[in-house]
């Protein structure tokens, strides 16, 4: 099985940005993490991080060339705006887990829209690192 991991805006600032709501974990402890978890439970993983949307958009669609089984995306500030990146998700049609570190239910009033999660299987938020551990869980029992 093959897995991408899409970040968005400000994920590669973890541990730094706002460490109350993101914890300390920085983010090449997280990618270790989620890196040694998909090996031990034998999946090819890669990651795609960038601060611009469009950038985002080009990874997904890239995905549905390189034959990407299902696609874990943390698309942060863009959850909120982007209809492209749902656009691309729709277009592609590969099983997508929406993962936010933060309970984002819990949070502003502009956090409580998502586009993604108009097309994203299943939104897991609010469980730090271990909702993208869940999120490739979800994704071998739902591909298998």
């Amino acid at each position: 099985m093959k897995l991408l991991v899409i970040n968005g805006p400000n994920i590669n600032f973890l541990g730094i940005r706002e460490p109350e709501i993101y914890g300390k974990t920085t983010y090449n402890d997280m990618l270790a993490t989620i890196e040694a978890y998909a090996r031990q439970r034998e999946v090819s993983i890669s990651f795609f991080q960038s601060n611009h949307e469009g950038a985002l958009v080009d990874a997904i669609q890239e995905a549905y060339y390189n034959k990407v089984d299902g696609i874990v995306i943390n698309p942060a500030a863009y959850t909120h705006t982007s209809i492209a990146i749902l656009d691309a998700l729709k277009a592609v049609g590969i099983p997508t887990v929406e993962v936010h570190l933060s309970a984002v239910e819990n949070r502003e009033d502009f956090r409580q829209i998502s586009y993604v999660g108009k097309y994203a299987c299943k939104t897991i938020t609010g469980q730090g690192v271990n909702g993208y551990l869940m999120a490739i869980d979800h994704l071998m029992d739902m591909l298998k």
